[in-house]
């Protein structure tokens, strides 16, 4: 009976102009919560673009790293100590670190880029880049380059592609070092690491000539076929010191995304972002129901007056609400998917729209709208038909 009766719809259309208003509020926290989530998710996605690259079944760290653009160093031995068990089908050793970029274009400008070397005859990176190329970055200051890296690096891209000797490469410098580009991968930037190179752990130490050849910052071990992971890193966790921490893919993946999401100010920003968003469209709401009950306090007077109970007066205020929240989502969806688009090509972060971030988002409007709702019912609960004729 009561979805029968327009009556809810009907006084939100009576005041266009207030109808507006709370819909554009309803819009903006809206798109504020979708911008929240949306950063939130593509700063977790891409702090781990390296740790679902790299090919591994366990990962050895240093228990200092904290993440992995700044990681401690460790002693090589660790890998060599359970590369003999039987579980193990390969190991490899990884360098990591932030060094100086020469633009190739304009050597006036330099700026830092992630740089990760490796043994390229044991699986490293499993980009297709990276494995067709492998054979080439064996040679001495030969690197490959992030395709997706930020453009302040140079159009190493077209430099490439317009190279009029094919495999010549293009010449920079690395850490001070003359370097030669000779092939591109795909991979993508982050919060935390705005472009790579890849290149052999053996040009790594060229490329920083403090490195001590017995120290990495990553240790990637690849288990035979059958192997039961976590048994496997039980048993070499209780093996090996306490100077290394030994991971599962997920633990390692999961111990990034807890770093951003714990212990930077980031992680808390975008948080307290989605709260602010429903604070605002909180408030917009409860007003302009709170208004459009004290306009029509008379008519629910009647309506009391003639039998219908409490319960049927909140049935209205509530379908205000919810029709409130389902107008002011669509308008909002719409720009945040637009948003995300230019968000996304400004800053080449994995901003995208998933079906379960929609239906969180508009499970979120509709229970702030109703929570505001709620609030606004106060006068019509004491409401006394008496006291209004």
């Amino acid at each position: 009976m009561l979805l029968a009766i327009p009556l809810a719809w009907l006084q939100l259309k009576q005041d266009k102009l207030r109808l507006a208003i709370a819909l554009l509020g309803v819009g903006f926290a809206v798109v504020l919560i979708f911008m929240q989530l949306g950063f939130q998710e593509a700063l977790f996605s891409s702090a781990v673009r390296f740790h679902r690259a790299f090919e591994y079944d366990l990962a050895l760290i240093s228990p200092r790293t904290d993440f992995i653009v700044q990681p401690d160093s460790f002693s090589r031995r660790r890998l060599y100590q359970v590369a003999g068990l039987p579980e193990v089908k390969s190991i490899n050793g990884v360098h990591l670190g932030a060094m100086r970029w020469k633009n190739p274009v304009r050597p006036s400008e330099s700026r830092l880029i992630f740089v990760v070397g490796f043994d390229p005859s044991h699986p490293g990176l499993s980009l297709p880049g990276v494995t067709r190329n492998s054979e080439r970055i064996k040679r001495p200051d030969q690197v490959l380059f992030d395709r997706q890296s930020r453009p302040e690096y140079g159009p190493i891209v077209e430099l490439l592609e317009g190279a009029t000797t094919p495999g010549s490469g293009v010449a920079t410098e690395i850490g001070n070092r003359e370097v030669k580009i000779v092939g591109l991968y795909d991979l993508g930037t982050s919060f935390g690491i705005d472009g790579s190179v890849v290149t052999s752990d053996l040009n790594f130490l060229r490329l920083q000539p403090g490195s001590q050849p017995g120290l990495i910052q990553l240790g990637l071990i690849k288990l035979e076929p059958g192997a039961d992971v976590e048994t496997t890193r039980n048993f070499i966790d209780e093996m090996l010191e306490n100077d290394v921490l030994v991971l599962t893919r997920e633990a390692f993946v999961q111990r990034e995304v807890n770093y951003w999401n714990t212990s930077t100010p980031i992680g808390y920003v975008f948080n307290f972002g989605v709260i602010v968003g429903l604070a605002v469209g909180c408030i917009i709401v409860y007003q302009i129901l709170f208004a459009d009950v004290s306009d029509h306090l008379q008519e629910y007077a009647t309506l009391k007056a003639m039998g219908y109970s409490n319960g049927y007066l909140f049935g209205l205020v509530f379908q205000e609400a919810i029709l409130m929240a389902l107008l002011g989502f669509l308008p909002g969806f719409l720009l945040a998917l637009f948003l995300y688009d230019v968000a996304g090509v400004a800053t080449s972060l994995p901003l995208q729209m998933n079906a379960i971030r929609v239906s969180s988002v508009l499970a979120l409007t509709v229970l702030m709208c109703v929570l505001s709702g709620a609030f606004a019912l106060r006068k019509i609960r004491s409401l006394d038909p008496a006291d209004i004729y």
